[in-house]
């Protein structure tokens, strides 16, 4: 086991230095440059509209000198070679060193730690709802496949798959927080404005009333995918001949499905038990703007509108390693499940 966990970290370096070289070379190829960006604002940026109109229709491009181009290139780093940069952006990785971030003018570490926990107070509140709810929901529905209740709940539950988490975040909104129905919740920010001033217990309550619609967006695709794998995969637990023999030796039908079904059941369910580590980054742009929340999503987004290469690194590498450490958890999960797997 222990090999397999060397060989498997061994292997995450050849795979972040792909990953990271591809997305490198793809963002400076890209049109637009943080260069280009700066120039355009200091072309424009002190201009009223019929000024900038004159200016963009003259093309006037040697209003900067190249003087100023040349620092603008150094300043960003970009008056050497591609593959110079690259090296760089390792050496300084080594240190833990994104570098600058172009639009924040701070370091990327702190802007993202800026961002860090509201994708990180979604994500595991998120996370552990999906599986506390959907592993005996799928239980049940497994064990009373067939009756009323497994169909209709699937219904349900389909029916809310097929809503995307975005549009179900507007219709909340619509309903339930002020929009034209009701006003129980409300419909953004992670805290009330005298949030400061309530007790623990107050502050507590606060946190649940804003989170409740924002999660709901945010678990509901996955909700679905995780309950219908738990009972499917129940389901061909209880056709394979251990299950048989366990009947016959008179067991009860609770013994047989909770104590010897379950256990490879929950075999599926454990791929996504690595994720964890991933929900330092959950996030869906759309889902952050509609309930005004600032989180990695949007952090991400606005990073490549503004040509931000150092937080885009930053957030690649990151998240590639969480991702690949979140694997490996996984397949470790699998011994735990299941002792007849061993990793050599």
């Amino acid at each position: 086991m222990l090999q397999y966990i060397l060989r498997r970290i061994l292997l995450m370096i050849p795979t972040l230095f792909g990953v990271t070289l591809i997305v490198f070379v793809i963002i400076n190829l890209a049109p637009g440059s943080p260069v280009e960006r700066k120039l355009q604002e200091l072309q424009f940026g002190g201009a009223g509209a019929g000024d900038a109109a004159s200016v963009g229709s003259s093309n006037d491009s040697s209003a900067i000198s190249e003087e100023v181009i040349e620092a603008l290139k150094k300043q960003y780093g970009f008056d050497k070679p591609m593959h110079v940069r690259y090296w760089i952006w390792l050496k300084n990785l080594t240190k833990f060193d994104f570098g600058e971030s172009f639009t924040y003018e701070e370091p990327v570490t702190d802007v993202i730690m800026s961002k860090f926990p509201v994708s990180l107070q979604f994500g595991i509140i998120s996370l552990l709802l999906s599986y506390l709810i959907c592993i005996p929901l799928g239980v049940s529905k497994a064990i009373f496949n067939g009756s009323k209740f497994d169909y209709g709940s699937s219904f349900v539950i389909m029916a809310m798959y097929s809503i995307p988490g975005f549009m179900l975040g507007i219709l909340l909104i619509v309903f339930f927080a002020g929009g034209q129905f009701f006003d129980w919740f409300p419909a953004g920010e992670l805290y009330s404005d005298d949030y400061a001033y309530y007790g623990f217990w107050g502050k507590v309550a606060d946190r649940i009333h804003h989170f409740i619609l924002p999660c709901i967006s945010y678990m509901i695709g996955q909700f679905t995918v995780l309950t219908m794998l738990q009972k499917n995969s129940l389901l061909e637990e209880i056709k394979k001949d251990y299950i048989r023999t366990a009947r016959a030796k008179g067991l009860s039908e609770k013994v047989v499905y909770l104590k010897h079904a379950l256990r490879n059941a929950l075999i599926p369910i454990v791929t996504g038990i690595g994720s964890f580590l991933s929900i330092f980054f959950a996030g869906s742009l759309l889902i952050e703007t509609i309930f005004n929340l600032d989180g990695m999503g949007l952090l991400g987004y606005q990073s490549v509108l503004e040509r931000d290469y150092n937080v885009i690194m930053g957030l690649t590498f990151i998240q590639s390693i969480l991702m690949l450490v979140g694997n490996l958890i996984s397949d470790l999960a699998y011994v735990l499940v299941d002792p007849r797997i061993d990793f050599k």
